[in-house]
């Protein structure tokens, strides 16, 4: 790979996005040792180091955080202008850098993307599922989905799924074996599913809550894990209570291998939403997506009106 001052910012950018020298080199289609010799001249140019390398990981220095966020939104624009000029009027092509928590995945990302590649077949999506609370900005994301409580006010935000709960649930082989909690405090006498934090390694503490008072379980039992699927295939396998996203509960719930305790202390959350830097200038690709994300949000609302109404009136009729 030749060396030109475009060609070995790029370079970084790629390896600072993904921390790593062996997934930068793959995604731009060159070998690690050109990378990392490309990094290195930039590096020489510039007279400070840009990168921590160590056998395990790559970390950025402070001057390596200032050149991602100060250049890398311009490259990707310039990138993004490259692509835009092949296209046909009115074909909207480009790349979407997503991160997403895993509970958004059933929900909201595996219907919408078909639906996008089909609009819209030379966008490009790249969906990186993590539960951690990421820095959309530093490493390199067009957008992502979080709760809101999680966004950082100078985002803008789409409203994509409407408010729910964290609930606690247990198989009933479970509760009969155990017996049912009645209080959030009786947690603690229960073998409770725990939940590894990947934003800080802790182990975190079920939050429930009634009226204006609210609690946080130090709960604790024999596995400990961060895989929501896993979570509910353990609970109903009655290894213990887990505490999960009361969307992705409905089939085990109708089926009656789980059933939902402390119901009247179950979390609520304003629901999710997709969000992206305010200042920031949206591409083509990422205006379409949001425009499609918003029609898929607005069917939901729709679905979900239209079912009240049936309950409704089967009620009245009853």
């Amino acid at each position: 790979m030749a060396f030109t001052p475009l060609n070995s910012l790029n370079a970084f950018l790629a390896v600072a996005r993904r921390r790593s020298f062996s997934s930068a080199a793959v995604e731009l289609g060159v070998s690690p040792s050109a990378l990392s010799q490309s990094v290195r001249q930039l590096e020489e140019r510039l007279g400070v180091g840009l990168l921590t390398r160590t056998s395990r990981s790559v970390a950025l220095t402070d001057a390596g955080r200032r050149l991602l966020e100060n250049a890398g939104p311009g490259v990707d624009q310039a990138l993004e202008a490259l692509k835009n000029a092949s296209a046909q009027p009115g074909e909207v092509t480009g790349k979407v850098r997503l991160s997403v928590p895993s509970i958004a995945v059933p929900f909201i990302i595996a219907p919408l993307l078909p639906k996008l590649l089909a609009r819209h077949p030379k966008v490009e999506v790249e969906v990186q599922v993590e539960n951690r609370l990421v820095d959309i900005v530093t490493e390199g994301f067009d957008a992502g989905i979080r709760m809101t409580e999680s966004i950082e006010r100078d985002m803008v935000q789409v409203r994509l799924f409407d408010a729910c709960r964290f609930v606690v649930a247990g198989a009933p082989a479970y509760l009969e074996r155990k017996g049912t909690p009645e209080k959030p405090k009786d947690l603690l006498a229960h073998d409770c599913i725990c939940i590894r934090s990947t934003t800080t390694g802790g182990l975190y503490q079920w939050e429930l809550e009634r009226g204006q008072q609210s609690w946080r379980i130090p709960v604790r039992g024999p596995v400990v894990t961060n895989d929501e699927v896993l979570m509910r295939e353990l609970a109903e396998a009655g290894v213990g209570l887990a505490y999960l996203f009361e969307p992705t509960l409905s089939a085990p719930l109708k089926r009656g291998s789980l059933r939902v305790v402390l119901e009247a202390y179950a979390a609520v959350v304003q629901g999710l939403f997709l969000y992206f830097p305010s200042r920031a200038q949206v591409s083509p690709a990422l205006r379409a997506f949001v425009d499609l994300a918003r029609e898929e949000a607005a069917d939901r609302k729709g679905i979900a009106a239209q079912a009240r109404a049936t309950r409704t009136s089967g009620s009245s009729r009853r």
